[in-house]
């Protein structure tokens, strides 16, 4: 399997304090059955100052480290991109990470208030030639109230990025029954740890990919997991790849008041 979304890196924003977390975050990664993963760290302006050089230094130095551990974890590059003017041309100058230098890169909304003019955003990257990876939109705070906006973001041709631990309960109620409902209308074309510790958030696949191969079928769960993120690195046109499934089905019981009100998104 491979992973596009891990906070593996150690030191450089909220993921791995030390190396020491990063190494075992990496030998439960193998143990998982994770073959490459994408460092992605954070690029947020006033919170998090990192840029595609550093990013690209600490990732080289990271891997040297693995090696010589032997633990046979390939790493590559990325970032967590937020909304920021001159999106496309950070891209470009290579200031913000794309995924190992592809066309594809993760986009994090921000996590509580739904920003205005998304679409445009969206559109515009896209438009300029870069494929935008929604992270976890099932867990934003605003998705109910903007739901139709990620359905016609992914229907205009972005991608969707879910958490593996949304699947499996991990956020709660809420953030689970808005991946499964994404599943079921065929919103979702990769899956992905999220992963930051070794406590609650750590780097495991194999149980979500299981939980979609049941839901979906094993091929789409293979889509999410392989076919679609080998395509991210060796970058692929999106169009020359299989579409999102989803499957008919009577909709997941939406989790009551108290429980969107209190229950992690």
């Amino acid at each position: 399997m491979i992973d596009l979304h891990c906070h593996l890196l150690p030191g450089i924003d909220d993921g791995a304090p030390d190396l020491e977390t990063s190494l075992e975050m990496a030998r439960l990664a193998v143990a998982d059955g994770i073959q490459i993963t994408a460092c992605t760290p954070h690029i947020m302006p006033g919170y998090y100052e990192n840029t595609g050089p550093d990013i690209r230094a600490r990732v080289a130095r990271l891997q040297v480290e693995l090696d010589e551990a032997g633990i046979a974890l390939e790493l590559t590059t990325g970032a967590d991109v937020h909304l920021v003017p001159g999106l496309a041309s950070g891209l470009r100058s290579g200031h913000l990470l794309t995924l190992a230098d592809s066309r594809y890169f993760l986009f994090e909304p921000p996590h509580h208030v739904a920003p205005p003019r998304m679409e445009d955003a969206v559109f515009d990257v896209m438009a300029a030639g870069y494929q935008p990876l929604i992270t976890h939109p099932e867990r934003l705070r605003w998705i109910e109230s903007h739901y139709e906006v990620m359905t016609r973001i992914a229907h205009a041709g972005a991608w969707m990025q879910i958490t593996a631990g949304s699947l499996t309960g991990r956020f709660g109620k809420r953030a689970q029954y808005w991946g499964e409902r994404m599943l079921d209308e065929g919103l979702v074309h990769v899956l992905a740890t999220d992963a930051h510790n070794l406590r609650n958030r750590k780097p495991a696949l194999a149980e979500a990919r299981d939980l979609v191969a049941k839901r979906l079928g094993e091929q789409a769960a293979t889509d999410m997991v392989m076919t679609r993120p080998l395509a991210v690195l060796d970058n692929t046109p999106p169009a020359s790849l299989p579409p999102a499934v989803g499957v008919r089905r009577e909709p997941t019981k939406r989790p009551g008041l108290l429980s969107r009100l209190f229950r992690a998104a």
